[in-house]
């Protein structure tokens, strides 16, 4: 039984593929953000504004604490700054099978136009992705089992390409 965990910068298709992954499976397909939600009473954003990040970070450590400890077989977003800490990306590694979904920063900034309101990207959504894709990209590929690209790959294809990888 296996635990999928999609991990990537915000707004690289870590919900979208999650659902898509589930219904290729039949796994369930837990929400990150919901979770984070359910266990704290606040959004990423409204932790983030009120208790500042480290609270946040402490927050989504917890959720993948939770989903750890899940019964497998699932599919889960995780929040994208879990893969800051050492100790995070270690248990992720050892506890499911890490998706990275990798896009670029061009197509980031077009998501996160569409969808508005995240935190982190009030000033420069630009900006604020490319440092967090230098800082974070070389952690996902080395916590990732397996890397898509987002950019050349739609939702349903990266899903069958998961599915696959674990079928086979």
């Amino acid at each position: 039984m296996t635990r999928v965990l999609l991990v990537g910068l915000m707004a690289s298709g870590k919900s979208t593929v999650g659902q898509a992954v589930a219904t290729a499976s039949g796994w369930p397909c837990l929400d990150n953000d919901a979770l984070l939600e359910r266990s704290t009473g606040s959004t990423a954003a409204e932790l983030l504004a009120d208790h500042g990040v480290d609270r946040l970070r402490a927050a989504e450590s917890d959720v993948l604490t939770l989903l750890l400890a899940m019964p497998a077989p699932f599919v889960a977003g995780v929040a994208a700054g879990t893969i800051l800490d050492e100790r995070d990306r270690e248990r992720m590694r050892a506890g499911g099978h890490v998706v990275w979904l990798k896009a670029s920063v061009p197509s980031l900034v077009r998501r996160v136009a569409r969808q508005g309101g995240r935190a982190w990207l009030d000033e420069d959504p630009e900006a604020v992705l490319q440092a967090m894709a230098e800082e974070r990209e070389p952690l996902y590929a080395a916590t990732a089992h397996q890397v898509l690209d987002m950019d050349a790959l739609s939702p349903v294809q990266a899903a069958r390409e998961v599915v696959q990888v674990l079928s086979g």
